[in-house]
């Protein structure tokens, strides 16, 4: 059966070249890494399939960069990918509960984070959601900014030592492990280098590469809410992992704990409507949350940000020209971050040709219609900011890395809606200031200090895993300047 899948493949590559597929180019200022080769649907399923590796970018016909809506192929669910900002909007605001987070996205994070924030729906997401908001203020923000700060200065020690032996390194691996840090700073008061911490990280490795991977058997194949084993590695990961963060939490509850960080936060927070607190299990429910989501997606805008760096050498000195403008050659202060304009949108370019969370899959928890299409009850509704991002209808040169398309002067050219990184609306992420805040603050200072230069820039090929990221890691070596 993969003998013939491939065959067909080769066959419809042959009959279906596209003139507008992108090579990787390193002109300055012009091509980032361009999507898998648009193919139709069915052609692309069978990609997807021969492929054998769950990297759903490969399952994205070429018109989902190009309609408003449409199926994706066959399976026994059926699959809409909807781009029209209006639908979008409709589907992930979902005033009415018709669109709850996918099943698949929930059964495969549920061993590690409960029925936290990030897969809840109804009531239950807007109990969480007023109990979660205030850890992530202006004011916390302003209060992490020196442990942000302390992190990063231990990471520029470790960068100047791999300078100095001139070794190469993933840059994957290493922004996961600086904002890894990060987070453990700022929620628990521990750095990476505790033990307990660094078993979280690398425990977290392991459920990575064993959840990231979708199954296209149970995508095309399986019936809707069909219930999703996990392997004992994973599972045994999990547990490890939750077992790790309930002792941070107790540390915290201790009669002479004296913690100012968020995960004291959420241990105080109140429900307003009903004065109800969040309980242990509950607790880690949330703290997992924010390992997963808080380090891995900012990790995947920066190895991203920093890739595309490297090859554009114009960029980086006016990035540095405006560090410089801004700190007047002081180190960086909290205040300096918001002046950083072309740094933030450097980061907002990356996380538009390559947003972390690849896909925003939703189920239709009843029979309902968006637009023309009418669904039955297990349709998967289809949100892909990796499509809407690239969008012909919506983007200029989509395939362009152009960080001022962002800039005042250009805000005319921006489509209202097509641009969704962290989701939208009400339910656009908690911790999405932070994320912005935290990767100017990681892109200033280590682009003031270092030259990245990435060793095989033409093997680099994004997929869609657990975040948006390269099949292989990305090798680096560095310089100090």
């Amino acid at each position: 059966m993969l003998r013939l899948a491939c065959n067909t493949l080769n066959i419809l590559l042959d009959e279906s070249s596209m003139s507008n597929a992108t090579p990787i180019v390193a002109e300055e200022n012009r091509r980032a890494v361009a999507p898998p080769r648009p193919l139709p649907a069915v052609a692309a399923l069978v990609r997807a399939v021969a492929q054998g590796e769950g990297d759903l970018l490969a399952l994205l016909p070429g018109k989902a960069y190009q309609v408003e809506a449409g199926w994706l192929g066959w399976s026994r669910r059926s699959i809409l990918i909807v781009n029209k900002p209006e639908w979008v909007r409709a589907v992930l605001q979902d005033e009415e509960g018709v669109f709850p987070k996918s099943d698949l996205m929930v059964g495969a994070l549920e061993p590690l984070i409960g029925q936290s924030i990030f897969v809840s729906s109804g009531e239950t997401w807007r109990r969480q959601r007023r109990m979660v908001a205030p850890a992530f203020s202006q004011l916390r923000l302003a209060d992490a900014f020196d442990r942000i700060n302390a992190a990063i200065a231990d990471y520029e020690t470790r960068l100047a030592d791999m300078a100095a032996s001139g070794d190469g390194f993933s840059l994957d691996l290493a922004m996961s492990h600086l904002t890894a840090d990060v987070i453990c700073r700022t929620v628990f008061s521990t750095s990476l280098d505790s033990a307990a911490a660094q078993e979280v990280f690398e425990d977290f490795k392991v459920f990575e590469r064993s959840v990231a991977h979708v199954e296209m058997r149970r995508l095309i194949f399986d019936p809707p809410f069909k219930d999703i084993e996990q392997s004992p590695q994973v599972l045994e990961a999990c547990q490890r992992i939750r077992r790790h963060l309930l002792a941070l939490v107790q540390s915290h509850l201790a009669a002479d704990a004296a913690f100012n960080d968020i995960a004291s936060d959420m241990i105080a927070a109140v429900d307003p409507e009903t004065g109800a607190r969040f309980s242990d299990d509950e607790l880690v429910d949330q703290l997992g949350v924010f390992f997963l989501a808080g380090h891995e997606t900012t990790a995947s805008a920066l190895t991203w940000s920093f890739f595309m760096l490297a090859s554009r050498p114009k960029m980086l000195a006016r990035l540095r020209a405006e560090i410089e403008e801004v700190t007047q050659g002081r180190p960086l202060a909290f205040d300096h971050v918001s002046k950083l304009s072309f740094a933030q949108n450097i980061v907002k370019e990356a996380l538009r040709l390559y947003p972390p969370i690849t896909f925003l899959p939703r189920v239709a928890e009843r029979p309902t219609q968006i637009g023309p299409y009418r669904l039955r009850r297990g349709a998967m509704v289809m949100i892909a900011p990796w499509a809407l991002h690239r969008h012909r209808m919506y983007w200029k040169d989509p395939d362009a890395f152009d960080p001022d398309r962002f800039s005042p002067e250009r805000a005319g050219e921006l489509t209202a809606g097509a641009y969704i990184p962290f989701g939208q609306g009400k339910r656009v992420c908690v911790g999405a200031n932070f994320a912005a805040v935290e990767s100017a603050m990681i892109l200033a200072r280590l682009a003031r200090r270092f030259d990245f230069s990435v060793l095989n820039p033409e093997a680099v090929r994004p997929v869609a895993r657990l975040t948006t990221r390269s099949e292989t890691e990305i090798q680096c070596k560095v310089v100090q300047r």
